[in-house]
């Protein structure tokens, strides 16, 4: 097992709240040198997990259409984080760049079928033995080729991280039109693949060329934003799998957030009835899914109806984007 931990500094007090667009730059509305190759950004801050992907646990030729139809959604695997869930910390000196909006009496959770998006996909993993699926989003990154999703998606939380893990962007009803990226390294931050807080639920991946052209230059990618305001109104998205849904198609839901009204986590649960196979699809602020994502479908409770949770995007999985970018 390859696996090492890469100090990922968080942006340091001037930097909290920073956005990170389509061109993979830092921007506080003024010039900041994180975005410039060789620049250092120093501060204290948790590890993240780094897991380089033997050739041989790589996804290759091993995703059939038989074996994506058979995959279980990646829901079952943190039901027992979201029982014993540890209390996040939200990162102190959050910056409010959005302001938060006050809920629409109109909003449904009832999640609306739409076409594919060409950046937002689904995820292919096997843990255990067992192949599973998830859905994940195309994010810009200096390295052009990253992948956001749920952190149970690519790590156990606590555990091992996955193997045969695969992107497959617009897909619907069996088609791949951009084909599959396999991933070659996966990253979470150590809260996740340490002690599986649902509160870090977030992971990502760094996938292969098909072609020599890199994921962004093929379907696109969208910015990201981290120390956000809460209670801001998100469009979500993902394949949910289970019952009422089948996986086939990608589906949205649009809604204010508003808190775990457990106080077990620090995620924010917006109202939408997606189902499992949804997880790590991405939370774009505002409606359409042009906007920043500002975080991914995480979990539900059983005894909350219709409402998707998912993590607060802070300094933690901030670093963790930062190291996987690169």
């Amino acid at each position: 097992m390859m696996r090492s931990k890469v100090k990922a500094g968080a942006l340091s007090a001037l930097l909290i709240g920073t956005l990170v667009g389509a061109g993979g730059f830092l921007s506080t509305g003024a010039a900041s040198t994180a975005s410039v190759p060789g620049a250092v950004i120093t501060s204290s801050s948790a590890d993240v997990d780094r897991w380089v992907v033997p050739q041989t646990q790589q996804g290759g030729d091993y995703w059939t259409p038989e074996r994506m139809q058979g995959a279980i959604p990646g829901e079952v695997l943190v039901q027992d984080n979201i029982v014993a869930g540890a209390i996040g910390t939200v990162a102190a000196g959050a910056t409010s760049l959005v302001a938060p909006q006050e809920a629409d009496p109109e909003q449904s959770p009832t999640a609306s079928r739409i076409s594919p998006v060409s950046h937002i996909g689904k995820v292919f993993f096997t843990l255990g033995g067992t192949d599973y699926v998830c859905s994940g989003n195309s994010v810009s990154a200096v390295n052009e080729n990253t992948v956001v999703t749920a952190g149970h998606c690519v790590n156990e939380g606590p555990g091992a991280f996955a193997s045969r893990l695969t992107f497959v962007p617009a897909y619907e009803n069996g088609s791949a039109p951009f084909g599959q990226w396999n991933a070659t390294e996966l990253y979470a931050p150590t809260q996740w693949t340490n002690s599986g807080d649902i509160s870090y639920d977030t992971g990502f991946a760094v996938v292969s060329s098909l072609t020599g052209m890199s994921l962004s230059d093929t379907v696109g990618a969208s910015g990201v934003t981290f120390n956000q305001s809460r209670g801001l109104t998100y469009t979500a998205y993902g394949y949910p799998a289970a019952a009422p849904f089948d996986g086939e198609t990608l589906q949205s839901c649009y809604g204010t957030a508003t808190p775990d009204p457990y106080g077990q986590s620090q995620s924010q649960g917006i109202p939408c009835n997606m189902t499992g196979g949804s997880s790590g699809g991405p939370w774009m602020i505002g409606s359409g899914s042009t906007g920043l994502q500002n975080s991914v479908n995480s979990f539900g409770y059983n005894n909350i109806a219709d409402t998707m949770f998912g993590p607060y995007w802070g300094s933690v999985i901030e670093n963790t984007y930062v190291a996987a970018s690169a």
